[in-house]
């Protein structure tokens, strides 16, 4: 092998790496925080909405995202509270 030939195969191997290990990283799991004002009796409907959006796109509870839920009950005021207690 050539001097020139092998400096292209290792560009050309470099170059593919990031794409190899990249490849092999499982699927981080993502979380979203549902923040209601309402009860979860009141929401039933919105949330089977927006589970059945999330499957739809590929998105599984437990398996790829993670769902916390807080309710207010009509205690607007505990919202900003929930919001806080979700965190990064």
């Amino acid at each position: 092998m050539k001097r020139r030939e092998f400096i292209t195969f290792l560009g050309g191997a470099a170059a593919a790496w990031p794409l190899a290990v990249r490849a092999q990283q499982p699927e981080r799991m993502r979380r979203i925080g549902f923040l209601s004002g309402r009860s979860p009796g009141e929401s039933a409907a919105v949330v089977k909405a927006f589970r059945q959006g999330l499957a739809e796109n590929g998105y599984v509870e437990g398996e790829n995202i993670a769902i916390q839920f807080r309710w207010a009950d009509g205690h607007y005021d505990r919202l900003h509270a929930f919001a806080i207690s979700i965190g990064p």
